[in-house]
């Protein structure tokens, strides 16, 4: 008789979990790679994104979504972990977060979800991010019959078990080498070039070419968004849309003026948040993983530093944070400088640059000769040596930067006018200056110092560390 009735419970409990996962959403994240949101045409830019902005009108469209690391692996591994860079280790590029560390691939599944990651991953190490892996969202044409077979798949076996599923499909695009897409869409004299760029031949190619790849990952989103439609499953699935950080163009990646870290970010989830809608709140990629724990009933974790916005999802609240902040590290990037370390807070309206090594020059990708975009770059410094004032300007401005800057990212959003020296905004300078002291004291950045050992934190350093202490 116990046996039956422990029988029984067991029976109980399985089908309750069951119904339990049923009733949690699905969960789709789809990301660009290096795309400055104000090219897109849902953000008012030139490179088409017709699915993106019909999707906008479905969902909510914020304006002020940051990531805290404009460049790749450290974006990802914030987004992952809910835990800013420098405390969950992964603060450089090709880096890795310290040993121990979960992400948001343990608490779903823990909470019965299928979690899959299809296409980009630069994480690090595998343990602490056990997702189920494909290459098909990064590689397969997304204007095939079935491009995501996998991912088709997926959505399908998921539905069949009734158990819920969370999607991390990570573009390449539009990252260098610009090979994607049609340019011919995007004739280069035609183009409108942002007020902090040179205007060159080389430069216009460069721009055209990177138009449509944006138009490709929007090409790779339409096809995905058909594939939930497809099953049917498109009711019950929240979808986020992101762009990263910015384009790797000048003043955006790699470096904490406002291209830099700002991110487009576009929601939908029918019957949940009003079509249609738009937000100011002020939002961060660590906040992602909070957001979609909440939204399926879990509790995010007081270890990280991300908190749920799903109350401003929901059109319960209109705002979320007050300040938002950035880091960059040189240092194991590709043609990096030595030693030029960044920090940064911000407002909805200001933002407060902070430049560790002022003396040094500023190198990366882009000034490096011979580089997947560095050729429109040598055009820029050509017509400076030739005497353009413009030219001068803001090669100078790229790779030499003060100890402070401040900026009006409202009036400026290409930080061109540098207001560290304005009476009237010295007490923002001061609010934001010790605003990012207490954020650095917080995640043990130490500026300098944390600078000095960022090599360290770089995911093949690590596996030559393992390697050494298994042949020991």
């Amino acid at each position: 008789m116990l046996r039956y009735l422990t029988l029984a419970i067991l029976l109980l409990l399985v089908t309750w979990s069951a119904a339990a996962a049923a009733d949690k959403p699905n969960f789709v994240f789809m990301i660009a790679d290096d795309c400055t949101y104000l090219d897109m045409e849902v953000y008012g830019g030139q490179a088409k994104t017709p699915r993106l902005k019909a999707f906008a009108q479905e969902g909510m469209q914020f304006s002020r979504c940051f990531q805290t690391a404009p460049m790749c692996s450290p974006t990802r591994h914030n987004i992952y972990t809910g835990i800013y860079p420098v405390k969950s280790g992964a603060w450089p590029n090709h880096t890795c977060v310290y040993p121990g560390t979960k992400s948001i691939a343990h608490y779903l599944k823990d909470a019965g979800y299928r979690v899959a990651l299809s296409g980009k991953t630069h994480i690090a190490p595998q343990e602490s991010f056990p997702f189920e892996y494909d290459e098909e969202f990064r590689v397969a044409d997304p204007q095939a019959t079935n491009p995501y077979p996998t991912l088709d798949r997926l959505i399908g076996e998921s539905k069949s078990s009734g158990s819920p599923f969370r999607i991390f499909a990570c573009s390449n695009e539009p990252h260098t080498p610009y090979t994607k897409g049609d340019p011919s869409h995007y004739p280069p004299q035609s183009l409108v070039l942002p007020p902090s760029w040179v205007d060159t031949p080389k430069t216009r190619s460069a721009y055209s070419k990177y138009l449509a790849e944006i138009s490709y990952f929007d090409a790779q989103c339409g096809a995905l968004l058909d594939l939930l439609d497809k099953h049917d499953v498109q009711s019950n699935t929240l979808v986020m849309i992101v762009s990263e950080q910015g384009s790797s163009f000048p003043f955006a990646k790699w470096t904490c003026f406002e291209l830099g870290l700002t991110s487009g970010m576009l929601v939908r989830w029918p019957g949940q948040i009003a079509p249609g809608t738009h937000s100011s709140a002020l939002v961060e990629y660590c906040d992602v993983t909070p957001t979609f724990l909440d939204a399926a009933g879990l509790k995010p974790l007081p270890t990280m530093d991300g908190r749920s916005f799903l109350n401003v999802l929901l059109g319960h609240s209109q705002e979320h944070k007050q300040y938002t902040f950035g880091i960059h590290t040189t240092r194991g990037i590709i043609n990096g400088s030595e030693k030029f370390g960044i920090r940064s807070c911000g407002t909805k309206q200001y933002r407060y640059i902070r430049n560790l090594h002022p003396d040094a020059t500023f190198t990366n990708a882009v000034t490096r000769e011979g580089g997947d975009n560095a050729n429109f770059w040598t055009s820029w410094v050509s017509k400076a040596e030739a005497g353009d004032e413009h030219a001068k300007s803001m090669t100078e401005k790229y790779q030499h930067r003060p100890a402070e800057e401040l900026y009006d990212v409202v009036a400026d959003p290409h930080c061109l006018n540098n207001l560290i020296g304005s009476k009237d905004l010295q007490g923002v300078k001061v609010e934001l200056s010790q605003q990012l002291d207490a954020w650095m004291a917080s995640q043990g950045d130490q500026g300098d110092e944390t600078e000095a050992i960022a090599l360290t934190r770089k995911a093949n350093a690590q596996n030559r560390r393992a390697t050494q202490r298994a042949e020991q």
